[in-house]
């Protein structure tokens, strides 16, 4: 899908655009969501650059995710999508500056794009270009991501009061749902971690080239604003993946302890029953000459003895704090 946003009065306007006909001349931000051959020919004729497929866009090597072409600037992050849905992801994105337009070229709808869509659907800079919308979309991304950690950072406390400050001490909580949740965060932090690697590269790179673009000293500013901004997050976000870690140990801690704790009741349990066992076992014999069957109190004197002989060594186990 091919959307061309024009500056119309105060805001940046989206128009339509009809299948198989170029972009209009005025347009500062063309966005290609999932693009088809034909919108990356129109495109390419209009701006005239190359536009990335997607297997190139998946490339991992910095060369080929930041570099310049022809004048214009290529530059590609790993921006989050679905971020708050059971199977969030991340999914490259490209953004061409190419003279005074921005392209962005992308197969998700990471949400900084519609928030940047709306904000500028109201009002926009009179000078507005594709420079100044890039800024605005990455300042928005690293604010998505601010808001995820955010939101971790709650949600990951609430889990160690879990572990660690059960509601109930008699109800111990459920370690299998808290293991799965725990997973679930340390995914979705490295998921965020790797997100904003991927775009403190992109502003490094756009600050080097910034002076050969001639972008004005404020807009360099924020760059280097947004670099640490980048960098603080990133920091934040390795401390989440270390707590997530401690958790995962002292649960798994936690259930080895009770695990021994009810090993340890079994344990003490079948040595409190030996001695019973061996006085039954000894009168379950069936020998001629065992004085004791001819008694007539042998019977409770087992009895008594077998008791005595399990009662006692609970009492010791109790004495010793072994229960």
């Amino acid at each position: 899908m091919l959307s061309v946003y024009i500056k119309r009065g105060n805001a940046l306007e989206r128009v339509p655009v009809e299948p198989g006909v170029p972009p209009p001349d005025s347009a500062v931000w063309i966005d290609m969501l999932t693009p088809t051959p034909q919108e990356d020919r129109l495109v390419e004729g209009l701006v005239g650059i190359a536009v990335p497929t997607r297997e190139e866009m998946q490339e991992i090597e910095v060369s080929s995710r930041l570099y310049s072409e022809n004048g214009a600037r290529y530059m590609t992050a790993t921006l989050m999508s679905q971020s708050e849905t059971a199977n969030p992801k991340i999914t490259p994105v490209t953004f061409i500056l190419a003279g005074h337009r921005l392209v962005t070229v992308r197969y998700d709808a990471p949400r900084p794009f519609a928030i940047i869509e709306h904000k500028l659907a109201r009002a926009c800079p009179p000078n507005v270009t594709g420079e100044s919308v890039l800024m605005d979309l990455l300042d928005a991304v690293i604010d998505r991501s601010a808001d995820i950690l955010e939101r971790i950072g709650a949600e990951v406390d609430q889990l160690s009061h879990t572990i660690f400050e059960p509601e109930q001490e008699s109800e111990a909580p459920s370690y299998n749902e808290v293991l799965k949740a725990l997973g679930r965060k340390g995914d979705l932090t490295s998921k965020v971690r790797e997100s904003l690697v991927s775009i403190g590269r992109l502003l490094l790179f756009l600050w080097t080239e910034a002076e050969a673009m001639r972008w004005a000293k404020d807009t360099r500013t924020q760059l280097q604003s947004m670099r640490r901004d980048t960098s603080s997050i990133a920091d934040h976000a390795t401390y989440l993946a270390n707590k997530i870690t401690f958790l995962l140990d002292a649960m798994l801690g936690v259930v080895n302890i009770q695990q021994n704790n009810i090993i340890k009741i079994f344990s003490v349990a079948a040595v409190g029953l030996m001695p019973p066992t061996l006085i039954a076992s000894i009168y379950g014999m069936n020998f001629k000459h065992m004085p004791e069957l001819d008694w007539h109190f042998g019977y409770p004197l087992a009895i008594l003895l077998m008791i005595a002989s399990a009662v006692i060594p609970y009492f010791f186990f109790r004495w010793k704090k072994w229960l």
